[in-house]
């Protein structure tokens, strides 16, 4: 079993931030679990184009508004607490916090290794090429 909160996370190598964003994994590779499990906010005013090439994501809105824009198609999604949406096609998005921070509940499949920061095209590095977070 494995019990985790979010505060052990704060200053350890699973505790990751950029501009715009935190996120605390709480489930990383090393679990072997299959999947990462982050509690991610989306600072408020902030808005970040993404695509996991290696990963499908899940995300579920807890907390704040924003939207999500599907880039090839233009679509624009209403994300507020009880949205879920996954990016099950690698797909190219923008997300985007409206009002107060979007916070999020993320799971992805494979898991991260902890350690990840977006890369210039906004994906996460294949874990045999990731930093792990033991």
């Amino acid at each position: 079993m494995i019990v985790r909160d979010v505060e052990s996370t704060e200053g350890t190598v699973r505790h990751v931030s950029g501009a715009g964003w935190d996120s605390k994994r709480l489930i990383v590779a090393d679990d072997a679990v299959g999947f990462s499990v982050h509690d991610t906010t989306v600072n408020e005013g902030a808005e970040m184009e993404l695509q996991y090439k290696h990963h499908v994501e899940a995300n579920y809105c807890f907390s704040g508004e924003g939207e999500l824009v599907e880039v090839l198609s233009g679509r624009i999604f209403s994300i507020r607490p009880g949205t879920i949406y996954v990016l099950d096609q690698h797909d190219r998005h923008i997300i985007r916090a409206l009002k107060g921070d979007l916070r999020l509940v993320c799971v992805f499949n494979p898991a991260l290794a902890g350690g990840e920061t977006h890369t210039a095209d906004g994906s996460f590095e294949p874990i045999s090429q990731a930093r792990s977070a033991s």
